[in-house]
């Protein structure tokens, strides 16, 4: 009698939901958490910091969306250096930090949802932490279309309140223009705070390397990723860099930096309504942002289980919901406890640091891989040789720009 097959993961979505899963993750990893400390770094000239940092980021996504077509399945990062440099131990430790990056980001989004739940809810935060992670956990759980199709809704959610706040800094009078020139940077100090907050900046655009580890769940995935992932870069660029400048023109950077609910601030400013509106929008935002990290952090355990790299009780797939049922439990128990025991500024700091370390690993990857295989897999997207040498270098001048904001900043 032969053993029955395990179940596998459901191949089901669509460019749409891998955007806007891509999306969510981006933009609940961003503007509704970070507006406030990049206010307090770069003043003024935070828009310029996150076009920077979004341009530095740009290489680095065309690696990704040729690695994804080439090698289409999860712990999409693990899987490239473990094709790349024939080792299964730079694999496991690139899995376990693609692994860390979501627990981190999505425990600092954690903390940004309870601020903004505080509005409506009179509690102490880290009780707010605990239902909010919890609860995210368990749709994660539910299973991969509808946990995406939960986070898709949310997004369109989250795209809307910043485009309501776009509009309604366009109505409130000219300054969004006459006031540009004050976005562009005078002194070397205004440089240094620039330089720092792209690195911030960089954990507002986590979020399109997570459609590498939901390959295995995506229709035709060499077409789709590559799409996907340039849309959300995309997109996520243009309503930074506007929901910055209005923020910035309708409210002092000071003001900014010390409010918890800095977006909905912003809106009170300018609409002289109540900040519930845009609290509500920012709550939506800050639990997509939760639940697609937790999605993804599991998705690369199943991987690194199914490879061998970890226990293989991580791989077990449940025939109901044909979710990894352990590997999400096990991720929504660690972002709870990061969430709880260190700061929003910490995580996002701690997370945009091992980004980069994974972003140059993934370039050198596809530098390895292109100098072998000249030839790429029929339908898969190509970038040009020069990219992954341009996202490696990008990444380590990020890197060493923070090192230069903590030194002169």
């Amino acid at each position: 009698m032969e053993p029955p097959v395990r179940p596998a993961l459901k191949r089901s979505l669509s460019l749409l939901q891998a955007t806007l899963y891509g999306l969510g993750v981006t933009i609940g990893a961003g503007i509704y958490v970070l507006i406030g400390a990049a206010a307090a770094r770069a003043g003024m000239h935070a828009p310029i910091a996150f076009m920077l940092a979004a341009a530095m980021m740009a290489p680095s996504a065309a690696s990704f969306a040729e690695l994804a077509g080439r090698l289409p399945m999860a712990a999409g990062e693990a899987a490239y250096a473990r094709s790349a440099f024939q080792s299964d131990k730079l694999a496991t430790l690139v899995g376990l930090l693609v692994i860390a990056i979501a627990i981190v980001s999505a425990a600092a989004i954690s903390v940004g949802s309870a601020g903004y739940l505080s509005v409506f809810i009179n509690l102490p935060e880290p009780l707010l932490v605990v239902g909010v992670v919890l609860a995210m956990g368990t749709i994660a759980a539910w299973g991969i279309n509808e946990a995406v199709n939960f986070a898709g809704t949310m997004t369109l959610i989250e795209v809307g309140g910043l485009i309501l706040l776009i509009l309604a800094g366009a109505g409130a009078g000219p300054e969004l223009v006459t006031r540009m020139p004050e976005a562009l940077p005078a002194s070397g100090a205004a440089l240094s705070g620039i330089f720092g907050t792209a690195l911030l900046a960089v954990f507002a655009f986590i979020g399109f390397e997570g459609l590498a580890n939901i390959a295995e769940e995506v229709h035709n995935p060499k077409r789709t990723l590559p799409r996907a992932i340039f849309l959300t870069l995309g997109v996520s660029t243009v309503l930074y860099v506007l929901v910055l400048w209005v923020s910035l023109v309708a409210v002092s950077p000071a003001e900014l930096a010390a409010s918890k609910v800095p977006l909905a601030l912003v809106f009170e400013r300018l609409t002289d309504a109540t900040p519930h509106t845009m609290s509500a929008i920012a709550i939506v935002a800050t639990l997509n942002g939760i639940i697609v990290q937790i999605i993804m952090s599991s998705r690369v355990l199943y991987g690194l289980g199914e490879h061998g790299d970890l226990p293989p009780v991580f791989a077990i797939v449940s025939r109901q919901t044909r979710t990894p049922l352990f590997a999400t439990a096990v991720s929504t128990i660690v972002v709870l406890l990061f969430a709880l025991l260190l700061p929003l500024g910490h995580l996002a700091n701690i997370t945009s640091h091992m980004t980069l370390i994974v972003f140059a690993l993934v370039n050198l990857s596809l530098i390895r891989i292109k100098a072998r295989e000249r030839v790429a897999p029929a339908g898969a997207y190509v970038a040009p040789v020069w990219v992954p040498w341009a996202g490696f270098v990008s990444c380590v001048a990020l890197t060493l720009s923070d090192v230069g904001w903590l030194l002169f900043g």
